[in-house]
């Protein structure tokens, strides 16, 4: 018969071979200590390094460890998608695969989720990086919750853990450019965050640089807001009117004062003012459209290589019927 899982753990694997057999010891010290089958889901995001190579040496002699490994790499989002697509267990764990993310927090969050939590997610009490990170990421958090359609809790990523129920809520939203941690909020249910310390990487270079942490930002906003595209309906509405005022304060001066208004140096910077706006918001009106493209387009967000560990189950499932 098939056992059933408790407790599913997802870990995006993008070149962590340095990391990951420190990471499973001490994942697999908590999931002893827990109450019920664990199962644990590695997406192996195209690595080109040995970390396949490692999760299979770590699944021969725990057959608890699964993988899934993509055709190539598409991104930290699309592995999270992975996972939630694949997981079997009534509560499901999203962690980083980098020990910034320490599992013995898991600990905490299987406390609230017995409380009755559906959502229990990491917020961030301390970051060990340097300080133009910080920032960014401390900005991030607080320009997207004041863009964004919906109330979102600052300085929590995607270390959480989630209820079944809003595992299958998240299945349901199959859109292109996802923001887990955004879609998270989205589904509502009984959510609480846990201050949680986030230390360094355990080795090799941070993974989020501040070019994909813009990207992400993109993502969040543009998912979740239609904010910008009312700020440029705001903008052009001032613009005429004061276009408008300006005219008629030009025409003033020209036939009642007999005098010069503007000369043409304010002309020019003017002209360039307005048209640096426009520019700026063709650009997101094209973040708009893009993104409708990517949703006609219909294209699966990850494709998958091979799986490992999966086809017992299937087998276990086929002959218990």
């Amino acid at each position: 018969m098939l056992k059933q899982i408790k407790y599913s753990v997802i870990i995006p694997i993008f070149n962590e071979e340095e990391v990951i057999q420190e990471l499973w010891q001490r994942l697999h010290k908590v999931l002893k200590e827990l109450d019920g089958n664990s199962e644990v889901i590695f997406i192996n995001d195209g690595s080109y390094d040995d970390s396949l190579e490692i999760l299979i040496q770590i699944r021969l002699s725990h057959p608890e460890v699964k993988i899934i490994n993509f055709s190539r790499n598409f991104g930290h989002q699309c592995s999270l998608s992975a996972g939630i697509d694949h997981a079997k267990g009534k509560a499901v764990i999203l962690m980083d695969g980098d020990l910034q993310d320490a599992p013995e927090a898991i600990f905490g969050f299987v406390e609230k989720w017995k409380q009755g939590y559906a959502v229990v997610y990491a917020i961030r009490k301390k970051r060990k990086e340097n300080f133009v990170k910080n920032l960014t990421f401390t900005l991030f958090y607080r320009i997207l919750n004041a863009l964004a359609g919906l109330k979102l809790p600052l300085d929590a990523g995607i270390f959480s853990l989630m209820d079944r129920k809003v595992i299958l809520a998240l299945r349901s939203m199959p859109e292109q450019n996802k923001y887990i941690s955004g879609l998270r909020a989205y589904a509502g249910f009984k959510q609480i965050g846990v201050p949680v310390d986030r230390g360094p990487r355990f080795r090799g270079e941070p993974r989020v640089t501040v070019v994909k942490l813009f990207k992400l930002a993109f993502d969040g906003i543009f998912s979740f807001s239609t904010l910008p595209l009312k700020i440029a309906t705001f903008l052009g509405i001032v613009s005429s009117i004061s276009a408008f005022i300006l005219g008629l304060t030009g025409l003033f001066f020209k036939f009642i004062l007999e005098q010069d208004f503007l000369n043409w140096t304010y002309g020019l910077t003017t002209t360039f003012f307005i048209g640096g706006i426009q520019l700026f918001f063709l650009g997101i009106i094209g973040e708009y459209i893009g993104r409708i493209y990517d949703e006609v387009k219909q294209r699966p967000y990850y494709i998958i290589d091979e799986k490992i560990g999966f086809q017992e189950e299937v087998n276990s499932y086929e002959s218990s019927q």
